[in-house]
């Protein structure tokens, strides 16, 4: 019980990350806008399609496609 600890907010990113490289398709339309978020927020790192899709996904998560989410997650990952 004492090494019971909530995890660590970059910890459930980067398996945010890993999952939307993984498995774009299973990822909720909260996780998506999290991601999407997260992409923007390390803005200055970000390609302009990178901006262009998160910008999208934080307004419709559900019009972006599978390799758009895979494109975010890599960017987010890479922000790590």
């Amino acid at each position: 019980m004492p090494n019971d600890h909530a995890p660590h907010a970059s910890d459930s990113l980067h398996d945010l990350a890993r999952k939307a490289t993984h498995s774009p398709k299973l990822l909720t339309k909260e996780e998506v806008i999290r991601l999407a978020q997260h992409v923007l927020k390390g803005g200055e790192h970000a390609t302009e399609e990178e901006k262009e899709i998160a910008k999208k996904a934080t307004h419709n998560p559900e019009g972006v496609e599978a390799e758009q989410i895979v494109k975010l997650g890599e960017r987010a990952q890479d922000n790590k």
